[in-house]
């Protein structure tokens, strides 16, 4: 098989606000490590000959590689992200090198996603060009317009996750159109630009980090997955 460069990018850019405290969530610490040491870490282990970028708030470059200095993280680069996610991942993929191959983005508030989730989206997206990690929701929902509400068929649903992972040629070409406040991920973007997705089977596990109580089930996850076997 023709070797790939896959080049991964961490979008890291938000404030963090809504978990509290004085720093953003990707610098907190969970099992020991700060979120993003942990996310940088694990890509590098799944996909070690991966080039990574991180894409951080100008202002907390400084911090970041600081903090990183007390930690053991993999090699890495940082390069500072926009007013919005969209202008954030385009920094990064236009960060990457010019040979990259697949491009893999990954959400800096999902740090307990696992080298298997990572290893399965790289391998649908060399089948299929894209990879999009699931799961299938297990609550009930209901659709509200105002004070109606009617539920809707949970079975044709799913939760979204992050690594997504496309060709680099497809992403680039997608990212070239003006930001849209209807992009809410990077499958939304390649969408607009008239490419199809193709989906992966996510883990419930990869939860995405946003408040306290988050960090308390992230700290509970890892203290399970101690005696977990390597992959």
């Amino acid at each position: 098989m023709e070797k790939i460069n896959i080049g991964v990018v961490i979008v890291a850019g938000g404030s963090g606000t809504r978990i509290g405290g004085s720093i953003p969530k990707q610098f907190c610490v969970v099992g020991g490590e700060p979120l993003l040491v942990r996310i940088i870490n694990t890509f590098s282990e799944a996909l070690p000959a991966a080039e990574v970028v991180v894409v951080l708030p100008a202002s907390h470059i400084e911090f970041w590689k600081n903090l990183a200095a007390r930690f053991e993280v993999a090699p890495h680069r940082c390069v500072a992200g926009g007013s919005e996610r969209f202008h954030s991942v385009k920094a990064g993929i236009e960060a990457l090198s010019e040979d990259t191959g697949l491009i893999a983005i990954q959400d800096g508030a999902r740090a307990l996603t696992s080298k298997k989730v990572i290893i399965r989206a790289v391998q649908t997206a060399i089948e299929s060009g894209s990879a999009i990690p699931v799961v299938t929701p297990v609550d009930s929902f209901r659709v509200a317009t105002g004070e109606e509400s009617h539920p809707i068929d949970r079975s044709t649903l799913r939760i979204v996750q992050t690594p997504q992972i496309f060709r680099a040629e497809m992403l680039h070409k997608a990212y070239q159109t003006e930001y849209q406040p209807s992009f809410t991920d990077d499958a939304s973007v390649v969408e607009y630009s008239g490419e199809r997705v193709t989906l992966c089977e996510g883990e419930r596990s990869n939860i995405k980090i946003t408040n306290i109580e988050d960090m308390a089930i992230a700290e509970a996850l890892l203290a399970q997955r101690d005696g977990d076997i390597q992959i």
